[in-house]
């Protein structure tokens, strides 16, 4: 029998809790420890199109990046029927239906978010970005125009459109960041990187940047990528639970 906690511990031994940012919530949010697991619903956010489907599909555990509670437990004043979040929690709660929530512990980890990431995008011989193990660098196997990666970005992680400026530099040694890591600007820069793809730029990030391409390709694209690997390693780990990616949030 394969139970919540089973799961959560597996997790925690590939991401562990202490490479989560201090102020992330992470591991079991909502549903019993104890409880077994036949199937199991992966998504990047715990929505409630993506409740619905772990309903209709007879799951009994949601395995998210986004924690479904983007705060401690502490902060959490009320549980509504008639606000989003209390929604979500009081489907989950009604259909017991547990959601562990992976988040900057899985940034950080290897073969987390951000070597999916810069695995996808081309990128070999990887190497930290920064030094909580947040992003990803690494080189192209040859030197390409920018407008021709952008391209590439566009369709491997199927992107709807992206904004970037162009530092007049071709790519090859690209830094990566997924989600929000625009902060993180300098520490492309000083790596020696031409190229950054990351998300949630600011117009100031665009407009100050010099001597490094910036390419936002969006939180959800640069992330979704991680879905695949966490189904797979689920499965893996316990054969008998049927892991499916979810199809609503995409």
């Amino acid at each position: 029998m394969t139970t919540v906690r089973d799961i959560e511990q597996y997790l925690y031994a590939w991401a562990p809790r202490e490479l989560a940012e201090s102020w992330d919530n992470v591991g079991l949010l909502v549903g019993d420890p104890e409880a077994e697991v036949h199937r199991v619903l992966v998504a990047l956010d715990v929505t409630p199109q993506v409740v619905d489907e772990a309903i209709e599909k007879g799951c009994q555990l949601i395995a998210a990046h986004h924690p479904v509670m983007n705060c401690a437990w502490n902060q959490v004043q009320t549980v509504r029927t008639d606000d989003r979040q209390g929604r979500v929690l009081t489907e989950l709660i009604r259909h017991g239906i547990a959601a562990i929530c992976m988040h900057t512990n899985l940034d950080a980890a290897a073969g987390g978010v951000n070597e999916v990431l810069a695995q996808k995008l081309g990128l070999s011989d990887l190497k930290m970005l920064t030094e909580e193990k947040i992003g990803r660098i690494g080189t192209l196997k040859c030197e390409i125009p920018l407008v021709e990666f952008t391209h590439s970005v566009i369709e491997l992680l199927r992107c709807n459109g992206l904004r970037y400026v162009d530092a007049g530099r071709p790519v090859h040694r690209v830094a990566v960041g997924g989600g929000a890591c625009g902060c993180y600007i300098p520490q492309a820069i000083a790596a020696g990187c031409d190229t950054f793809v990351t998300s949630d730029l600011k117009y100031n990030d665009f407009l100050d940047t010099e001597g490094l391409n910036l390419i936002d390709a969006g939180h959800f694209p640069t992330e979704n990528v991680v879905c695949p690997a966490l189904r797979d390693r689920l499965a893996e780990a316990f054969p008998a639970v049927d892991v499916l990616c979810s199809t609503s949030h995409s």
